[in-house]
């Protein structure tokens, strides 16, 4: 098969102007990624930290900051941090961790010794802990208020053997424990258990007099108990601020249960006499029922004594001896005073 001249210089116009096009497109490919990431490359490559324009395209594909990445490991690079990758930073900022605060977290370990891995700080990043604060603690140690004044309380109250009350103000030295920062009780812990051995230490005392004159047998007591233990912080000192004399508990106490047991004796005492009334309206009841029994048993006489006449077994004059002696009897009582009603002699 031949081509003509003109199919020919036709078929190459073809040709050329593909190469055009292609050539145009390249050309603006090569200069969309140089004005794109070349600002970060040149930026990158000035401060000696090595990152290609394939590792910036990568960044920019998954949607990660490309210039806080080029930042922090800048940072690393120029702290001597080598070991840090590309890849690393990228995978940290797409778990959502703040990779400016473990760069800086890990630049201020290796400037104080403090041994802090990239793994290890990331781990605690994403805990939620503050890593730069968790390290410049362990450089910097600092004071915790026992009780914490924002928890509405001021002072921790105990009271002695002596029934007096004791108000305590202390303050708790300590350092972060980087290896216990994961997992590890919060400053709350540390509060609540400095204030369980203040108690504790106090209510041991014979006398609140032993507090006032010796406080740091208090700090000393709860030091030794170890109160850091699970914690993500090592207590370095307890130190006793402030301590004041409050309320004799023990003398309110005793009032107390005194008034308590003046009303249990007054309800005992109020039990009795009402039990004593009770049985007295029963005695009571009881003699007029005996008294009825007897009225009752007096009514036969006479039908005792009409029966007996009748009978022959009862004569006249005995009926009026009986008489007699009966008023006699009454007569002697009456005088004497011993019937109910009857006016005493005088």
């Amino acid at each position: 098969m031949t081509f003509t001249l003109a199919q020919t210089q036709t078929f190459l116009d073809y040709l050329t102007y593909a190469a055009i096009f292609v050539g145009s497109v390249l050309a603006l490919s090569v200069f969309w990624v140089m004005l794109t990431f070349g600002r970060l490359y040149i930026q990158a490559l000035a401060n000696g930290t090595r990152i290609t324009f394939l590792e910036l395209i990568g960044l920019w594909l998954a949607k990660v900051n490309g210039s806080l990445i080029v930042d922090t490991k800048i940072q690393a690079w120029k702290a001597g941090l080598n070991q840090i990758t590309t890849s690393d930073l990228t995978s940290h900022y797409q778990a959502r961790g703040r990779v400016p605060n473990v760069i800086r977290a890990l630049i201020a370990a290796q400037r104080a010794n403090i041994p802090l891995d990239f793994r290890t700080a990331c781990a605690i990043d994403l805990a939620g802990r503050d890593i730069v604060d968790a390290v410049n603690t362990s450089v910097n140690p600092k004071v915790i208020d026992c009780p914490n004044p924002v928890q509405g309380r001021t002072t921790i109250d105990a009271v002695a053997k002596d029934g007096i009350q004791l108000k305590v103000k202390a303050r708790v030295t300590v350092r972060t424990a980087i290896d216990r920062l994961v997992g590890g009780a919060t400053e709350e812990t540390v509060i609540a258990r400095v204030g369980e051995g203040i108690v504790s230490a106090i209510g041991s005392s014979t006398s609140h007099k032993e507090v006032l004159e010796n406080p740091d047998k208090i700090s000393k007591a709860v030091l030794a108990k170890g109160l850091d233990a699970g914690t993500a912080f090592v207590i370095l000192s307890i130190d006793i601020a402030d301590v004041d004399v409050g309320e004799n508990i023990g003398a309110n106490l005793q009032a107390a249960q005194a008034e308590a047991d003046k009303k249990r004796f007054q309800a005992e005492a109020e039990k009795r006499r009402a039990m004593a009334i009770a049985q007295e309206q029963e005695n009571r009841a009881k003699i007029e029922e005996n008294r009825a029994l007897v009225v009752l048993a007096e009514a036969e006489i006479p039908k005792a004594m009409a029966e007996a006449f009748r009978g022959g077994n009862l004569g006249v004059l005995d009926y009026y001896r009986m008489r007699n002696i009966v008023a006699d009897t009454t007569m002697r009582e009456r005088i004497a005073g011993g019937v109910e009603g009857a006016e005493p002699k005088k």
